[in-house]
């Protein structure tokens, strides 16, 4: 696909829908001003989670307890079996500003800093996860600094036209702790990886995609309900065959000392799908379904 905005008539109808079926969980305490207000809301769309940073007066930056809230959410999406992808996503027109400074500077010892990272969650949360299901990443506004790095978490990012990316926190001296350095370099290339990381500069939505941060750009206001279609795609196909080759993706960049060994992970998980998948889809096939590359 070309960078040109994602159009679809039939997200005015997904609108709809959406609407009519808002506020299924909500997590995190209520606040001052704001009776009832959780900092992290999650909603379910059939097989798909949508989980929506509720923080707008701090363009969604992440305290602690937002950090615990987004961790016990993603937590429940992995352990739900009947759910297939999750979108992350802000309320309010932005994606996430990052970590709550203002928390930092006046409760220094917010953050708990433990130094075996797999013994603890990271700052943001769940950016130490790994799934075994897609994410997607619903980008509106502001995703810079942590909210960067919360954006990476995600397979995929579906931004709309004036989202913003960025390590911001460059100018305050706050380290990219929750997977930033390690997970942007191998997703955009360590030249441009350092372009952002060492000037802090803003990124919109077309550089972005460019760069390969940005998989899809949208209309304004129209990430979430393109980035839910995008999930229920990615939900119709067989899904033990799309796990497979998507843990054996992550395994190759992230995990694999030779490229033996990769080959070697994918016949693995691939030959287990073969009975139960591949030969029922092989007969759909011979029926007729799918032919000329319909899906």
């Amino acid at each position: 696909m070309s960078g040109q905005l994602l159009r679809n008539p039939a997200r005015l109808l997904f609108r709809g829908a959406l609407g009519s079926r808002r506020a299924a969980t909500a997590t995190g305490a209520g606040t001052p001003g704001g009776e009832g207000k959780k900092n992290v809301v999650t909603e379910r769309h059939g097989t798909i989670m949508t989980i929506g940073i509720n923080r707008p007066e701090a363009r969604n930056a992440v305290n602690q307890e937002t950090a615990a809230n987004l961790l016990q959410a993603f937590t429940s999406f992995e352990d739900d079996t009947s759910l297939t992808v999750a979108v992350l996503h802000g309320i309010g027109g932005n994606f996430c500003a990052g970590y709550d400074l203002k928390e930092l500077a006046h409760n220094p010892t917010s953050i708990k800093l433990e130094q075996d990272v797999t013994k603890c969650p990271g700052p943001m949360g769940p950016s130490r996860m790994k799934f075994s299901k897609p994410v997607i990443a619903a980008v509106s506004g502001y995703a810079v600094a942590g909210g960067l790095e919360l954006s990476l978490l995600a397979d995929l990012r579906v931004v709309e036209q004036s989202a913003i990316f960025g390590v911001f926190c460059r100018r305050f001296g706050v380290p990219l702790i929750d997977g930033g350095t390690v997970r942007l370099p191998r997703l955009i290339g360590l030249s441009r990886a350092l372009d952002l990381i060492l000037t802090g500069r803003p990124v919109g939505a077309q550089e972005a995609y460019e760069f390969g941060l940005a998989n899809r750009i949208v209309p304004n206001g129209q990430a979430l309900q393109s980035a839910v279609e995008l999930a229920n795609q990615i939900s119709a196909f067989p899904q033990q065959c799309m796990r497979g080759d998507r843990s054996s993706a992550y395994y190759s960049v992230f995990d694999a000392t030779s490229f033996t060994e990769a080959l070697q992970f994918e016949f693995d998980a691939g030959v287990q799908v073969i009975s139960k998948e591949s030969l029922p889809g092989a007969k759909k096939f011979s029926l007729g379904v799918g032919r000329g590359g319909k899906f």
